[in-house]
């Protein structure tokens, strides 16, 4: 039987260990005798939308390698939502013909739970339209909430990052704040789950240290409670240390940082919780601040990777292949946890259909009673996920990172207009 060819792309926001993945696929893939090439989108599903499909057989065994410690996306992502096949099947028409026309039998998408539906929607769209496609899902996101899994490939770099960098900048903040800066608010991601966040509880060592207050977007933020506490916290300590989730809102659902825009998947951009609460506090309290916004930098942040987090990442890229060879679609791989002391994992797999568009929150027995800290029961989930360091190769005091030449395969088809 002839050797189906694979098709492989990255989605939404890209982490620290996603090329890991991507590293694990295609070595894996390379490997097999019942696999083809693997061809990768070119930004995400809109290279196959396009038919602009690097070919990752041109690559060399040791740039391919190089992806375990490469951050960003080597290929190119994108946020886009494919059309309800319901209401509109051009896309999927689409994506059938450059299948069809390159041989390609098997779909491997890699992101979070929009994902994970367009995964879920490719295995079901092929058989409807008369060309089956193994299907597969591969899991990524930082935000740590996709269900299931018990943890998501990013996730780990991410945490270990902001518990360091809240670690560092509250040495700072208490060297100064006898006569200047009272106040660290450090701002991290997080949209409708707060695991980022409390990951920067991490870097508590007292019950009195740093961070003193964690804001969750699964507590409702009390304005009056949340000032109160943070004066409190200034006259006992004399420094106050912030960790706040962009998803930190009212009781009501209203946003702190609402921007009044949406992106492409239609979620509300947040922008600017962290200034929001540093105004907040400099026309109440009057007291000296500094803010942060970790932005990309938390997710970037290859040089200071968690170890396990990279190993899962490339495990669950390998076992994507290992899954679509033996025949299975429309599932997912995930981490399942087998202790925590001592860590011990395996992999999983999930139906798509109960991962799609779910988002897994932080359970309440996770955060503090009065909702400004993580419990010994977070501690306990979220330590082994930072442990050990991967370090990148460095040159020049800087880190090495892998570029691609990411050569384009040929087209065969018309343009699709609907892709630009």
């Amino acid at each position: 039987m002839a050797k189906r060819n694979a098709f492989y792309a990255q989605s939404g926001g890209v982490t620290a260990v996603i090329n890991a993945t991507a590293c694990g696929l295609i070595e894996t893939a390379r490997s097999s005798r019942k696999m083809g090439k693997v061809f990768a989108g070119r930004n995400g599903i809109i290279g196959a939308l396009r038919e602009e499909l690097i070919d990752t057989s041109r690559e060399s065994r040791q740039a391919i390698a190089g992806l375990r410690s490469t951050p960003g996306g080597a290929f190119g992502s994108c946020r886009y939502r494919l059309a309800n096949p319901d209401r509109d099947l051009s896309e999927y028409v689409r994506l059938i013909d450059v299948f069809r026309a390159h041989d390609i039998g098997y779909f491997f998408y890699n992101g979070g739970g929009d994902s994970q539906d367009t995964a879920h929607k490719i295995s079901q769209i092929g058989s409807r339209l008369n060309y089956p496609v193994i299907s597969i899902g591969i899991p990524k996101t930082v935000d740590n909430d996709l269900p299931f899994t018990d943890s998501c490939p990013g996730f780990g770099s991410v945490a270990k990052y902001v518990a360091v960098s809240v670690r560092e900048a509250a040495l700072d903040v208490a060297s100064m704040c006898e006569s200047s800066t009272k106040v660290f608010i450090m701002e991290v991601m997080g949209r409708h789950a707060g695991w980022i966040a409390a990951s920067g509880g991490l870097a508590k060592e007292t019950p009195s240290g740093p961070p003193h207050i964690i804001l969750f977007p699964e507590i409702p933020f009390d304005r009056k409670d949340f000032l109160g506490k943070v004066s409190r916290t200034v006259d006992k300590q004399g420094y106050c240390v912030i960790v706040v989730s962009e998803g930190a809102r009212y009781a009501d659902g209203t946003f702190l940082a609402d921007a009044g825009t949406t992106d492409a998947f239609g979620h509300i951009q947040l922008g600017g919780v962290a200034p929001t609460l540093a105004s907040m506090i400099s026309t109440e309290l009057g007291y000296k601040y500094h803010w942060a916004v970790a932005d990309y930098l938390q997710r970037s942040a290859r040089h200071i990777a968690s170890a396990t987090d990279v190993e899962q990442a490339y495990a669950v890229g390998k076992a994507a292949v290992e899954f679509a060879l033996a025949g299975k679609s429309a599932v997912m791989p995930i981490i399942v946890r087998k202790s925590s002391k001592p860590y011990r994992w395996t992999i999983g797999e999930v139906p798509l259909s109960k991962v799609a568009n779910v988002e897994k929150s932080m359970p309440r027995g996770f955060i503090t009673r009065d909702g400004y800290g993580i419990t010994a029961k977070a501690r306990e989930y979220l330590e082994p996920l930072i442990q050990g360091e991967a370090y990148p190769v460095y040159h020049g005091g800087l880190p090495r990172y892998v570029e691609l030449e990411n050569r384009l395969v040929r087209k065969k088809l018309p343009p699709f207009p609907a892709a630009g």
